[in-house]
Protein backbone atom coordinates (compact mmCIF):
# COMPACT_ATOMS: atom_id res chain seq x y z
CA UNK A 1 0.00 0.00 0.00
CA UNK A 2 0.87 3.46 -0.47
CA UNK A 3 1.17 6.79 2.12
CA UNK A 4 -2.18 7.88 0.12
CA UNK A 5 -4.18 4.63 1.71
CA UNK A 6 -2.63 5.86 4.93
CA UNK A 7 -4.01 9.49 4.08
CA UNK A 8 -7.29 7.98 3.22
CA UNK A 9 -7.91 6.37 6.32
CA UNK A 10 -6.88 9.16 8.50
CA UNK A 11 -9.40 11.16 6.63
CA UNK A 12 -12.10 9.05 7.12
CA UNK A 13 -11.06 8.54 10.72
CA UNK A 14 -10.39 11.36 12.12
CA UNK A 15 -13.97 12.50 12.85
CA UNK A 16 -15.19 9.03 13.54
CA UNK A 17 -12.19 8.30 16.08
CA UNK A 18 -14.37 9.13 19.02
CA UNK A 19 -17.50 6.94 17.73
CA UNK A 20 -16.19 4.37 15.98
CA UNK A 21 -16.70 1.34 18.52
CA UNK A 22 -19.98 2.96 19.50
CA UNK A 23 -21.13 2.93 15.84
CA UNK A 24 -19.43 -0.19 14.58
CA UNK A 25 -20.98 -2.54 17.32
CA UNK A 26 -24.18 -3.33 15.62
CA UNK A 27 -22.48 -4.57 12.25
CA UNK A 28 -19.05 -6.15 13.33
CA UNK A 29 -20.23 -9.21 14.50
CA UNK A 30 -18.07 -11.85 15.14
CA UNK A 31 -15.63 -9.86 16.91
CA UNK A 32 -15.62 -11.03 20.85
CA UNK A 33 -16.35 -14.52 19.43
CA UNK A 34 -12.98 -14.51 17.71
CA UNK A 35 -10.84 -13.03 20.81
CA UNK A 36 -12.63 -15.77 22.82
CA UNK A 37 -10.80 -18.15 20.58
CA UNK A 38 -7.30 -17.15 20.54
CA UNK A 39 -6.35 -18.65 23.90
CA UNK A 40 -2.63 -17.75 24.02
CA UNK A 41 -0.23 -19.99 26.01
CA UNK A 42 1.24 -17.86 29.00
CA UNK A 43 3.91 -15.61 27.53
CA UNK A 44 2.57 -15.49 24.37
CA UNK A 45 2.92 -12.72 22.16
CA UNK A 46 -0.61 -11.96 20.40
CA UNK A 47 -0.21 -9.70 17.29
CA UNK A 48 -3.60 -7.50 16.06
CA UNK A 49 -3.17 -6.55 12.05
CA UNK A 50 -4.91 -3.20 12.19
CA UNK A 51 -6.07 -2.70 15.55
CA UNK A 52 -7.83 0.59 14.92
CA UNK A 53 -9.20 1.99 18.29
CA UNK A 54 -7.35 -0.72 20.16
CA UNK A 55 -11.26 -1.86 21.11
CA UNK A 56 -10.15 -5.68 20.49
CA UNK A 57 -6.64 -5.94 22.08
CA UNK A 58 -7.80 -4.01 25.25
CA UNK A 59 -10.69 -6.97 25.33
CA UNK A 60 -7.99 -9.79 24.46
CA UNK A 61 -5.87 -8.45 27.32
CA UNK A 62 -8.34 -8.34 29.55
CA UNK A 63 -8.88 -12.16 29.18
CA UNK A 64 -5.70 -13.19 28.70
CA UNK A 65 -3.47 -11.23 31.24
CA UNK A 66 -0.75 -13.53 30.79
CA UNK A 67 0.09 -12.52 27.61
CA UNK A 68 2.12 -9.65 25.55
CA UNK A 69 0.01 -7.89 23.02
CA UNK A 70 0.61 -6.02 20.22
CA UNK A 71 -1.10 -3.26 17.48
CA UNK A 72 -0.20 -2.12 14.43
CA UNK A 73 -2.72 0.07 11.89
CA UNK A 74 -1.83 2.09 9.06
CA UNK A 75 -3.98 4.92 10.55
CA UNK A 76 -1.85 7.49 13.09
CA UNK A 77 -5.31 8.66 13.64
CA UNK A 78 -6.52 5.68 15.20
CA UNK A 79 -3.39 4.66 16.85
CA UNK A 80 -3.80 8.06 18.88
CA UNK A 81 -6.74 6.88 19.72
CA UNK A 82 -6.04 3.52 20.93
CA UNK A 83 -3.51 4.10 22.58
CA UNK A 84 -6.08 6.99 24.40
CA UNK A 85 -7.92 4.05 25.38
CA UNK A 86 -5.65 1.36 26.68
CA UNK A 87 -4.70 3.91 28.91
CA UNK A 88 -8.15 5.34 29.99
CA UNK A 89 -9.84 1.79 29.92
CA UNK A 90 -6.84 0.29 31.83
CA UNK A 91 -5.99 -3.06 29.68
CA UNK A 92 -5.10 -6.07 30.82
CA UNK A 93 -1.69 -6.50 29.72
CA UNK A 94 0.31 -3.84 28.68
CA UNK A 95 -0.37 -3.04 24.52
CA UNK A 96 2.35 -2.07 22.37
CA UNK A 97 1.05 -0.08 19.13
CA UNK A 98 3.49 1.07 16.27
CA UNK A 99 2.34 2.57 12.74
CA UNK A 100 2.70 0.16 9.59
CA UNK A 101 1.33 -0.60 6.56
CA UNK A 102 0.26 -4.53 7.03
CA UNK A 103 1.07 -5.74 3.45
CA UNK A 104 5.21 -5.67 4.49
CA UNK A 105 5.68 -4.27 8.35
CA UNK A 106 8.99 -4.88 9.91
CA UNK A 107 8.04 -6.95 13.14
CA UNK A 108 11.13 -7.10 14.47
CA UNK A 109 11.48 -3.26 14.10
CA UNK A 110 8.45 -1.82 15.25
CA UNK A 111 7.91 -4.19 18.34
CA UNK A 112 11.66 -6.43 18.74
CA UNK A 113 9.55 -9.68 18.17
CA UNK A 114 10.13 -11.34 15.14
CA UNK A 115 7.07 -13.95 15.19
CA UNK A 116 3.84 -14.00 17.46
CA UNK A 117 2.09 -17.35 18.61
CA UNK A 118 -1.26 -15.32 18.07
CA UNK A 119 -2.24 -13.38 15.19
CA UNK A 120 -5.61 -12.12 14.29
CA UNK A 121 -7.21 -9.70 12.02
CA UNK A 122 -10.61 -7.88 12.43
CA UNK A 123 -12.63 -7.09 9.46
CA UNK A 124 -9.73 -5.16 8.15
CA UNK A 125 -8.73 -6.89 5.00
CA UNK A 126 -12.08 -6.14 3.65
CA UNK A 127 -10.48 -2.48 3.41
CA UNK A 128 -7.32 -3.71 2.35
CA UNK A 129 -6.63 -3.06 -1.63
CA UNK A 130 -3.35 -5.49 -1.56
CA UNK A 131 -5.34 -8.14 1.10
CA UNK A 132 -4.13 -10.98 -0.34
CA UNK A 133 -0.37 -9.70 0.68
CA UNK A 134 -1.51 -8.51 3.96
CA UNK A 135 -3.11 -11.96 4.55
CA UNK A 136 0.45 -13.67 3.16
CA UNK A 137 2.36 -11.22 5.44
CA UNK A 138 0.20 -12.37 8.69
CA UNK A 139 0.64 -15.77 7.88
CA UNK A 140 4.53 -15.34 7.47
CA UNK A 141 4.99 -14.06 10.91
CA UNK A 142 3.64 -16.70 12.83
CA UNK A 143 6.19 -19.36 15.26
CA UNK A 144 5.94 -22.78 14.25
CA UNK A 145 3.43 -23.33 17.00
CA UNK A 146 1.91 -19.71 15.89
CA UNK A 147 -2.48 -19.73 15.37
CA UNK A 148 -3.95 -17.09 12.74
CA UNK A 149 -7.43 -15.88 12.94
CA UNK A 150 -9.28 -13.83 10.57
CA UNK A 151 -12.83 -12.08 10.99
CA UNK A 152 -14.59 -10.09 8.24
CA UNK A 153 -17.46 -9.86 6.34
CA UNK A 154 -18.56 -13.18 4.64
CA UNK A 155 -20.07 -13.88 1.08
CA UNK A 156 -24.08 -13.10 2.84
CA UNK A 157 -25.09 -15.96 1.03
CA UNK A 158 -27.56 -17.49 3.70
CA UNK A 159 -29.10 -13.90 3.61
CA UNK A 160 -31.52 -12.54 1.36
CA UNK A 161 -30.45 -10.74 -1.87
CA UNK A 162 -32.17 -6.90 -0.88
CA UNK A 163 -29.98 -7.16 2.12
CA UNK A 164 -26.88 -8.09 0.48
CA UNK A 165 -26.89 -5.31 -2.18
CA UNK A 166 -27.90 -2.80 0.96
CA UNK A 167 -25.31 -4.11 2.89
CA UNK A 168 -22.53 -3.85 0.02
CA UNK A 169 -23.99 -0.13 -1.00
CA UNK A 170 -23.17 1.00 2.82
CA UNK A 171 -20.00 -0.79 3.27
CA UNK A 172 -18.69 0.84 -0.05
CA UNK A 173 -19.57 4.72 1.76
CA UNK A 174 -16.66 3.70 4.19
CA UNK A 175 -14.25 1.88 1.57
CA UNK A 176 -15.20 -1.43 2.59
CA UNK A 177 -15.75 -4.09 0.23
CA UNK A 178 -16.13 -7.80 1.41
CA UNK A 179 -13.91 -10.42 0.04
CA UNK A 180 -15.45 -13.03 -1.47
CA UNK A 181 -12.97 -14.88 -1.91
CA UNK A 182 -11.85 -15.03 1.69
CA UNK A 183 -12.09 -18.48 2.73
CA UNK A 184 -10.82 -20.06 -0.35
CA UNK A 185 -7.77 -17.79 -0.24
CA UNK A 186 -7.15 -18.28 3.38
CA UNK A 187 -7.63 -21.86 3.22
CA UNK A 188 -4.79 -22.21 0.01
CA UNK A 189 -2.23 -19.91 2.12
CA UNK A 190 -2.72 -22.06 4.88
CA UNK A 191 -2.45 -25.70 3.38
CA UNK A 192 0.88 -24.04 1.38
CA UNK A 193 2.05 -23.62 4.86
CA UNK A 194 1.43 -27.08 5.82
CA UNK A 195 -1.23 -25.52 8.49
CA UNK A 196 -4.60 -26.93 9.16
CA UNK A 197 -7.61 -24.77 8.72
CA UNK A 198 -11.17 -24.10 9.80
CA UNK A 199 -13.86 -22.20 8.33
CA UNK A 200 -16.97 -20.90 10.32
CA UNK A 201 -19.68 -18.89 8.47
CA UNK A 202 -21.21 -17.15 11.48
CA UNK A 203 -24.84 -15.35 10.66
CA UNK A 204 -25.96 -17.05 7.88
CA UNK A 205 -22.43 -16.36 6.58
CA UNK A 206 -22.77 -12.18 7.37
CA UNK A 207 -19.43 -13.01 8.56
CA UNK A 208 -16.15 -15.27 8.20
CA UNK A 209 -14.32 -16.80 10.94
CA UNK A 210 -10.87 -18.17 9.38
CA UNK A 211 -8.62 -20.35 11.76
CA UNK A 212 -5.53 -21.77 10.39
CA UNK A 213 -2.81 -24.00 13.23
CA UNK A 214 -0.57 -26.49 12.99
CA UNK A 215 -3.33 -28.66 14.64
CA UNK A 216 -7.10 -27.88 15.43
CA UNK A 217 -9.28 -30.06 17.59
Amino acid sequence: MTDAHAALMDRMYRPQRRIYDLTRKHYLLGRDETIDALSPPPGAHVLEICCGTGRNLIRASRLYPQARFYGMDISAVMLDEAREQAARRKSGAPIVFAEGDATDFDAQALFGVPRFERIFISYALSMIPAWRDALAHAFDLLTPEGELHVVDFGDQAGLPLWFRIALARWLARFHVQPRRNLANDFAAQAQARGLAHRHDALYRGYAFHEVAAPRLG
